[in-house]
């Protein structure tokens, strides 16, 4: 058989190329020919999925210390992750970060020096923000904004939220209190003019506006195009030719969940492959029970239980999808 691996990573146990390594190599030990994509949904792992940095800057972090930020130039297409320049991580998580302080300059230097490099096509990565300032710091980081006109700025986004709703919706994952939600609404709020009055653009009427806190309808205001995250990666990788003839797909992450099926890689990939008229699995860490039997699923987790699947990611990805390969072609594909 060929089958295609296209799979996103375990968060916190396994990156993309190597769950995909690991069905590689169980597809191997059967005989079967193994074509490895690992995809990422347009947040953190997007840059490993489309081939890796390659470039390392000194930037402003999310509560201006300076960082160190990857990202990658080639061919005149800049990728840059977001998260990398003013994410939630960098400054410890929830606990440590000020909501009401934490900007996006740090985004928008790297943005600048894409510019400065020569890019002519810029894809922006979002997720796993500190920040909901609207994307005015990455804005006014970017010396002489009218240079995006000659530029492709595209923004992987998966969420609808709107410009103005960011705080209350993300707002407390990054540390606001109910008060501090509040105040950065109406920061929103004032920000929607500034940028029609600048730009001539009214963020509050696109959806997904308020996607890294404000920072995705920041972009669409200096010229960008918000895209599904998933869609822009798998266009990237030549996915859908890659499944197409194939005999098998196998794909996963870390929790198949509801979101899994919202603009996510599982989801994704399952709609191509039923497009295609192509068979399709998955090896996941754990599964709901409310969506195991969307397609058939091996749970590394209910298989091998979670001390196992931690120790041993690879070896227990590896003995999954033996099973969900076997299961398949019997025919009595109906695992978790």
């Amino acid at each position: 058989m060929r089958v295609v691996a296209a799979v996103d990573k375990y968060k916190g146990s396994l990156t993309a190329a190597q769950v995909a390594a690991a069905i590689g190599h169980a597809c191997w030990e059967l005989g079967h020919d193994c074509t490895e994509v690992p995809v990422a949904d347009g947040g953190d792992g997007t840059l490993e999925a489309l081939g890796g940095p390659n470039r390392r800057s000194t930037v402003t972090g999310p509560l201006s210390d300076p960082v160190e930020a990857e990202w990658r130039l080639s061919r005149q297409t800049a990728i840059i992750e977001m998260a990398r320049a003013s994410g939630l991580a960098l400054v410890g998580g929830r606990e440590h970060n000020d909501a009401m302080a934490a900007s996006t300059v740090g985004t928008g230097e790297l943005i600048d020096q894409a510019l400065d490099a020569g890019a002519k096509r810029i894809i922006v990565c979002l997720g796993g923000s500190a920040t909901t300032d609207g994307g005015l710091g990455a804005v006014r980081a970017i010396h002489a904004p009218h240079r995006l006109r000659g530029v492709r700025l595209l923004v992987a986004c998966d969420v609808t939220t709107r410009f103005t709703d960011a705080a209350p919706v993300f707002g407390p994952q990054k540390g606001a209190s109910p008060a501090q939600v509040r105040m950065l609404t109406g920061r929103l709020e004032r920000l929607v003019q500034v940028y029609r009055d600048e730009f001539g653009v009214d963020v509050s009427t696109i959806a997904g506006a308020g996607a890294a806190g404000g920072l995705a309808g920041a972009l669409a205001a200096l010229g960008g195009t918000l895209v599904p995250g998933f869609e822009l990666v798998a266009d990237e990788l030549d996915l859908y030719d890659a499944i197409t003839g194939a005999d098998l797909v196998i794909t996963g992450e870390g929790h198949l969940d509801a979101q899994s099926f919202e603009g996510k890689v599982v989801g994704g990939v399952q709609a191509i492959c039923e497009r295609a008229g192509v068979p399709v699995g998955a090896v996941v860490g754990d599964v709901d029970d409310d969506v195991a039997d969307r397609l058939p699923v091996v749970s590394l987790v209910a298989r091998f239980g979670i001390e196992r699947a931690m120790a041993e990611p690879m070896w227990c990805v590896e003995q999954a999808t033996t099973e969900l390969i076997e299961e398949i072609r019997s025919g009595r594909a109906s695992l978790r």
